[in-house]
């Protein structure tokens, strides 16, 4: 078994990793439950968003030089309005949320502890930075139904309320995206899982 390095850069510092992560991001979404068909120039301009932000961060997976697994961070207030709407609804100011983007990794190096890493790294940089009160994310609400589902798929809710995230039930955005083989774009919901960043 081959040793991960794990890397946490700066928005800025990330450039010459930008199309792998694109890459990365593409492989690992067009599975279940995001079925996204990939686009490099959405990817590009996704990601020099979160690049160009001073106060994001990168964590980064090597196997040696190869980029295996990514995950990123930013202050919500540099995100978009999808985002940064739900919370102004709840009454919380988008100035006291540090906002996790994705988390992926290919599915040979999964159950190495790396999606705790990628948790850890991020709100140690989120503490780092010393001006808000939460961190937050949003992933993708599917039909419990849906055919399209793999057998035996077990989703991310135990691990994530285990990290000490709680499920919003009344927290969505909402995001177009084109669906494996589904040709034109469709809209998606996501939902919010929120945690309370206590001090270093």
């Amino acid at each position: 078994m081959s040793q991960i390095e794990i890397q946490a850069l700066a928005g800025p510092d990330v450039a010459r990793h930008l199309d792998a992560v694109a890459a990365l991001r593409i492989a690992v979404f067009r599975d279940w439950p995001y079925l996204y068909e990939g686009d490099l120039d959405y990817e590009a301009t996704y990601l020099a968003a979160y690049a160009a932000s001073p106060e994001s961060v990168f964590v980064l997976a090597f196997d040696g030089a190869r980029v295996v697994g990514a995950s990123t961070g930013i202050p919500l207030a540099h995100e978009t309005a999808a985002f940064i709407e739900p919370f102004v609804a709840r009454g919380i100011p988008a100035a006291d949320v540090f906002y996790f983007g994705e988390s992926v990794l290919l599915p040979e190096f999964r159950g190495r502890g790396l999606g705790h890493r990628f948790f850890d790294e991020r709100e140690r940089h989120a503490r780092r930075l010393g001006r808000f009160r939460m961190t937050a994310f949003c992933a993708v609400e599917r039909d419990a139904g849906d055919p399209r589902c793999p057998p035996g798929h077990r989703g991310n809710d135990a691990f994530w309320s285990k990290r000490g995230y709680r499920r919003q039930d009344d927290m969505f955005c909402h995001l177009d995206w084109p669906e494996v083989g589904a040709g034109e774009a469709s809209s998606h919901a996501l939902r919010f899982w929120l945690r309370p960043l206590e001090s270093a």
